[in-house]
């Protein structure tokens, strides 16, 4: 686990006089600059550099850059491949010496025996540039899900990389220009897809891509995985399947126990992550170190869960309530993350990520138990809305009449209200559907607070984007969850968890995401995964006999932030400057009587939390990165 760094001259092997400067520069912006070493190499046109946190071979000699024993091949490596020791045991059957215990040269060695192709052998989260000298070519890998983000961009004939797009910007030859279709994306979702970036001219390598860069030519990019496209599967018995779930997680949970430094879990007290450390428990002779942290809103503390789970298996248990500076914390994400993020979770992640910190260098999560068994609210509530769909159109023709007849002033009464946004919504596409559930702002809510200007650089509805994965299921819930896999899991769950976690010097693993274990859990037919009114059902049916049914049956609540009572107290004067200052209307993307009136409608009691939240944290990205003339001048 680590930072990586660093650039490659596209023309030239000459070495630059000022490389190793440009690299350490790179490499001090990132959120992880230690306790660990932070080395560079220089040679043949590029220049790597990396800051690592020690997990699996804590000496000195698995310091990074790495190069083999001939010295034809240098990498830098971001994350962590679990099944190491087995590829390492097949390496030497073939004549491979090794010279470390390190997971990166065996990454190294597989690549002299086996080319690109030993991507598809690495079980694990990775990020890896490798520089291939006998070839005078730069390969990038990135993992199947994107657990470990790398950016790239262009310096005229400069490759420019990192594990964070601060290292990338930090290259004196990158430019910070807004990409205001991107942000138009972001003020839909919360957060920039993959295939965007916030900032004009840079990318990020595509979750599943390897990447092949020739001297003198183009990067070339190649999937080399995919998840199982839903498929109508046959149901087997439910007994069986649970079975089979548990060991399946359980062999994938004891691949993420191997580290040479101390290991523990999130417990937030939902289910995935209690499932996690019962697994862990299972598997492991000592203790398993547990740690949550709750608000002193009990609508947003699920505490009492968590201890449950801790008590019933003796879990050295750490929590704490935290009452966080709201003022303060918003500034440190802006800067960590890079690019407009504006799930409210990162706040308690960031939270927990810094109190196991205290303890521990390894925590495991339960993130991917949703993705993997349609555990979100919504696919209940899409599931509803398909059966309605499904009625006679005379019935469907009938209510809507009868709704179009009542006057405005019926929508006073809630489940008039509830019944004709049901029914605008039954003739919407797939995305306008999903988009319902997940949109901050949709597009009717854009047309208001859009100045004309920025409303005119908008192409279409960011939502359309999601029309591919959405017509790749035949049910409306299980086109939904493929969504989310392809664009929610990677560009917001592990993007929050990633760079949260980094910002402590923590290392988070998630045994849901373990690509096999996505894969049998895709083959399974979605009636089974999500049976009846249950979402998530096949897991917690699975796990009843490890965990309480009264956390496993009980309200999902998420785990989030109280940013309404926020908003309300330590950051109220702080939006009033970001959103109606005069900085902001400088900028030309929102018309200043909307923000006004979103502001006015939360303090009626309207909450509209979540979307002065994404305003705020947009506001300040600006101000971070793209207004100032050195971002970097505080770590240079």
């Amino acid at each position: 686990m680590c930072g990586i760094a660093g650039f490659f001259d596209t023309a030239s092997r000459a070495r630059r006089p000022d490389a190793e400067r440009i690299a350490r520069r790179q490499i001090a912006t990132l959120s992880h600059r230690g306790p660990d070493a932070t080395d560079v190499y220089i040679g043949d046109g590029l220049a790597f550099a990396h800051a690592r946190l020690a997990i699996i071979d804590t000496a000195t000699t698995a310091n990074q850059p790495m190069r083999d024993a001939a010295g034809d091949l240098v990498i830098v490596f971001n994350g962590e491949i679990y099944n190491f020791a087995a590829l390492r045991s097949e390496l030497e059957t073939k004549g491979h010496v090794f010279r470390t215990r390190s997971d990166t040269e065996v990454i190294l060695e597989g690549y002299r025996a086996w080319g690109t192709e030993v991507v598809r052998r690495l079980r694990g989260m990775f990020a890896i540039v490798l520089y291939d000298g006998p070839r005078d070519r730069l390969v990038l890998m990135r993992d199947r899900l994107g657990k470990k983000p790398l950016a790239y961009g262009y310096s005229g004939g400069t490759f420019v990389f990192g594990s964070e797009l601060k290292a990338v910007l930090a290259h004196p030859g990158i430019a910070r220009k807004p990409n205001f279709d991107a942000i138009d994306a972001y003020l839909t979702y919360q957060y920039v897809p993959h295939d965007m970036c916030a900032f004009e001219g840079l990318a990020k390598l595509p979750p599943a891509h390897v990447g092949v860069l020739e001297r003198g030519g183009t990067l070339r990019l190649e999937r080399y995985w995919s998840l199982p496209h839903p498929t109508t599967s046959r149901r087997r018995p439910d007994a069986e399947v649970h079975e089979e779930l548990l060991a399946r997680l359980e062999e994938a949970t004891r691949l993420r126990l191997v580290s040479d430094v101390p290991l523990g879990a999130f417990l937030s007290g939902g289910v995935d992550s209690s499932a996690v450390v019962a697994m862990m428990a299972r598997a492991s002779s000592k203790p398993v170190r547990t740690f949550s942290i709750g608000f002193d809103a009990a609508s947003h503390d699920e505490r009492r869960y968590a201890r449950m789970v801790a008590e019933r298996y003796g879990t050295e248990h750490e929590e704490l309530e935290v009452a966080p500076d709201a003022a303060n914390v918003v500034d440190k994400l802006a800067w960590h993350f890079d690019e407009p993020f504006a799930d409210a979770s990162a706040v308690p992640t960031y939270y927990v990520s810094k109190i196991a910190r205290e303890h521990v260098t390894v925590v495991l999560t339960g993130d991917g138990g949703d993705e993997n068994f349609l555990g979100y609210e919504r696919y209940l509530a899409l599931r509803r809305l398909e059966s309605l769909a499904n009625l006679p159109k005379p019935v469907l023709g009938g209510l809507r009449t009868v709704l179009g007849l009542l006057p405005a002033s019926a929508d006073r009464n809630r489940i008039i209200r509830r019944l004709r946004r049901t029914a605008d919504r039954l003739g919407a596409s797939r995305s306008q559907l999903y988009g319902a559930f997940v949109a901050y702002f949709d597009d009717a809510a854009k047309r208001t607070l859009y100045d004309p200007a920025f409303a005119g650089r908008r192409s279409g509805s960011a939502l359309d984007r999601l029309e591919p994965w959405l017509a790749a299921a035949s049910s409306l819930p299980e086109a939904a969850c493929w969504a989310d896999v392809h664009s929610y899991l990677p560009d917001d769950l592990l993007v929050k968890v990633d760079i949260a976690s980094m910002a402590a010097s923590l290392e988070a693993r998630s045994p849901f995401l373990d690509h096999e274990f996505m894969e049998w859990s895709a083959g399974l037919p979605a009636e089974q995964r999500f049976p009846g009114r249950e979402p998530k059902g096949l897991l917690k049916h699975a796990l009843e006999p490890l965990l309480p049914k009264e956390l496993l049956y009980r309200p999902k609540m998420g785990f989030a932030a109280p940013i309404d009572g926020w908003i309300d107290g330590a950051l109220g004067e702080r939006v009033e400057d970001a959103l109606l200052g005069p900085l902001a209307a400088s900028r030309g993307l929102f018309q200043r009587t909307a923000v006004e009136q979103l502001l006015a409608r939360h303090r009626r009691g309207e909450r509209q939390g979540y979307r002065i939240w994404a305003l705020l944290m947009l506001e300040l990205w600006f101000r971070q990165w793209i207004d100032p003339v050195d971002p970097f001048a505080a770590t240079a």
